[in-house]
C-alpha cells in the first residue's frame, strides 16, 4: 500500500464526486497554478490497495508547470462506490470503461497516468479507445503479471479475505508487518499493506482500507497475478508513451520495465532513490519527469 505524505488535499484542490455515464467517482481535482499558463489536464489512476491520495504530493509541482491534475478513486476504491461481493463488477474491461467515462466527463483530452494496477487498467482503456488521450504514462506498471513473490503476497491476502472481515485482515496484516520489522526485514515497497508511520497516518490508512470493497481487492488481485503481455497491442496504438519507475521495484523488476519501454518506443524515466511508488518516495523528481514528458507529448 502506498503511504501518501498526507491524506489532506493540497491547497486549491477540490474534492468532489465526478459524475459520469457510469456512475460517480471520488476525485481530487487541482487546477493549474495562477500565472503558470495552462498546459493540459492529467487523469491519475492509483494502484492496488491505493487511492487518489497517493498523488497528493504531485499536484502542487504539476500545477506550477501548468497542469490540472485529477486523481480518482476507481470503482470500489476508498471513497468511490462499488459492490461489496460481486467480483464481476471489477473485471478489467469494466474498470477500463470507467476510465473512458471519467475522461469523457472531464470533457478535454487528457494525459493518462496509471500507477501499478492502475497502469494495467489505463492500458486496457487505451486499447479500447485511444481518442480521449494525449499520452499514456505507465508508472511502476509492467508488461504482464507481477513477480512470483508479489503473487504469493496477493494470494495470502485473497485467502485472508475469504475467511476474515476487512477489519480482521487489517489487524492481522499489521501484526505480521510489526513482527517482520522487529526481525529486521527490509520493506520491499511493493504491494503489501505496510505501516511505519504515526497514529494519524495509521488511522487514515485504516480508513482507506476499510473503505475499499473486498470484491475489488479479490478481482484486481487475480488480474495482477494473471495479466497477459499486451505490449505489442499497445505499441500499435498511435500515442506517446512514458514508462516511469523507481530504481528498485519488487512488483516488476526494473530490467523488465526497461525492456517494455524499448518495445513501446517509450520515453523511459528511472527516479533514483524511489521504489514502487516514486509519486510518494520522490514526488518532485517524479513531477518534473512527468511535466517534461507531457510538455513534449502535448505538442
Amino acid at each position: 500500500m502506498s503511504r501518501p505524505i498526507s491524506f489532506v488535499p493540497p491547497s486549491g484542490a477540490r474534492s468532489y464526486r465526478l459524475r459520469t455515464a457510469r456512475g460517480e467517482f471520488a476525485v481530487v481535482d487541482v487546477p493549474a497554478a495562477a500565472g503558470a499558463g495552462p498546459r493540459g489536464t492529467a487523469l491519475l489512476l492509483p494502484g492496488f490497495t491505493g487511492s487518489k491520495e497517493d498523488f497528493n504530493a504531485l499536484h502542487a509541482p504539476l500545477a506550477a508547470r501548468g497542469y490540472r491534475t485529477v486523481a480518482v478513486d476507481g470503482r470500489g476504491q476508498f471513497e468511490s462506490d462499488g459492490p461489496e461481493h460481486d467480483e464481476s463488477a471489477y473485471a478489467q474491461e469494466q474498470l477500463a470503461r470507467d476510465v473512458l467515462a471519467q475522461a469523457a466527463a472531464l470533457a478535454v483530452p487528457v494525459h493518462l497516468l496509471g500507477h501499478s494496477l492502475g497502469g494495467q487498467i489505463a492500458r486496457a482503456a487505451v486499447l479500447l479507445d485511444r481518442s480521449p488521450f494525449v499520452s499514456l504514462t505507465l508508472m511502476s506498471s509492467g508488461p504482464a503479471q507481477i513477480s512470483a513473490s508479489q503473487q504469493q503476497r496477493v494470494q495470502l491476502l485473497r485467502d485472508a479475505l475469504a475467511a476474515l472481515s476487512m477489519a480482521e485482515v487489517w489487524e492481522a496484516v499489521q501484526a505480521m508487518e510489526a513482527a517482520a520489522a522487529t526481525g529486521g526485514a527490509d520493506e520491499d515497497g511493493g504491494l503489501s499493506v505496510t505501516l511505519d508511520s504515526g497514529a494519524e497516518d495509521r488511522d487514515d490508512l485504516r480508513r482507506r482500507w476499510l473503505g475499499t470493497r473486498p470484491a475489488q481487492l479479490l478481482a484486481t488481485g487475480r488480474q495482477l497475478c494473471a495479466e497477459p503481455d499486451r505490449v505489442a497491442e499497445l505499441a500499435a496504438v498511435a500515442l506517446p508513451f512514458h514508462v516511469l519507475s523507481g530504481a528498485r521495484d519488487d512488483a516488476w523488476p526494473v530490467p523488465l520495465l526497461d525492456a517494455m519501454a524499448v518495445r513501446l518506443g517509450a520515453r523511459r524515466t528511472v527516479v533514483e532513490g524511489a521504489e514502487h511508488s516514486p509519486n510518494v518516495d520522490r514526488p518532485l523528481a517524479t513531477a518534473r519527469a512527468l511535466a517534461d514528458f507531457w510538455d513534449g507529448a502535448g505538442r
